[in-house]
């Protein structure tokens, strides 16, 4: 069963990508995800504040002694830091592209159109074959309204379209008050594909130390509802769009059923940290299986067969379906 997948006007060997996580630090991790067959690699998020910190330290190191002897080289500033921060990243594009011939997708998390956007051209320049712009803002202003966040989102997406002709997805979150408006008006501005849905991880208490402290807590199985749902209601709306489906893709099933809703591929991180690299293989063959035993011709036949428009009842996505979950659950 051929299992080729087109995401983001890229030719992929699977529809299974690697999503961001701490498995795209290392170049022997992401070998072992190209080994395990995975059609793209998302490398973790290069962060707007981290950009925004870099900048104002080497401009505090290169102001430092600026009246000092010209000639005192002692003045000048150590940048070994920067193999960590946006310079690092830009050096761990550079050094995967020249191992892994997978497709490598950076990430950048951001709102605010900036001077990081520019970091945009730089990592097209460092090898990256597309980008997924990682979009996380909280309002706690009582005074933004909701078209006023919506706006951000656009700014965002415009400002790092000026800077790259290279693909770019936009990673969504479920919290817009209509999604479908919000879906349109991004790939209006250029998105080339969705990315459905981000996950916030929301912060814990310690109740002794009387801190607030942050905890990330792996998806499961169960997160793969809503994205099912949203992705099944768009993919009619944006035919030529493409989607992914990220968060909650675990098992055999997830895939399947991700690909049935009508993603163009699947994303996973959590599975993929807690059974390794390997387990992308595992997926890959019981999908594989699967279409065979069910008698599917090609994976485009599936792909997209359960989305909105496409199953018998329509409604079982909408408003029908919170009905009959209440009204079917027994004590």
């Amino acid at each position: 069963m051929d299992l080729t997948s087109k995401y983001l006007g890229m030719s992929l060997k699977s529809p299974l990508i690697a999503a961001a996580s701490p498995l795209s630090r290392d170049v022997d991790s992401i070998r072992r995800l190209e080994d395990a067959g995975v059609g793209a690699i998302v490398l973790h998020s290069l962060f707007e504040e981290e950009i925004r910190h870099a900048e104002v330290d080497l401009q505090q190191q290169l102001d430092k002694g600026a009246d000092s002897f010209s000639e005192a080289q002692s003045y000048f500033p150590d940048l070994g830091y920067y193999d960590s921060g946006p310079d690092g990243y830009l050096a761990l594009i550079d050094r995967i592209k020249k191992k892994v011939d997978t497709p490598l997708i950076a990430s950048l998390n951001g709102v605010t159109p900036g001077g990081w956007s520019r970091y945009a051209r730089k990592l097209y320049d460092a090898g990256a074959d597309a980008l997924e712009l990682n979009i996380y803002h909280l309002v706690t202003d009582p005074s933004q309204d909701s078209a006023a966040v919506e706006q951000l989102y656009l700014d965002a997406l415009n400002a790092v379209r000026r800077e790259v002709t290279l693909p770019v997805a936009v990673k969504l979150s479920p919290f817009f008050s209509s999604l479908p408006n919000m879906a349109a008006k991004l790939v209006h501005s250029g998105a080339d594909g969705l990315v459905l849905f981000n996950r916030f991880y929301q912060p814990d208490l310690d109740i002794e130390a009387l801190e607030v402290k942050p905890e990330v807590r792996l998806s499961n199985s169960g997160s793969l509802r809503l994205p099912l749902r949203w992705i099944s209601i768009l993919r009619p709306q944006l035919p030529k769009t493409s989607l992914a489906l990220s968060t909650g893709v675990h098992t055999p099933e997830d895939l399947i059923k991700g690909l049935m809703v009508g993603a163009d591929v699947c994303a996973s991180a959590a599975a993929l940290l807690m059974h390794g690299p390997e387990y992308a293989s595992k997926l890959l063959k019981s999908l594989e299986r699967w279409l065979v035993d069910h008698e599917y011709e090609s994976l485009d036949q599936l792909r997209g067969s359960m989305s909105h428009f496409k199953v018998e009842n329509p409604s079982a996505f909408e408003r029908a379906n919170y009905m009959k979950a209440l009204r079917g659950y027994k004590l």
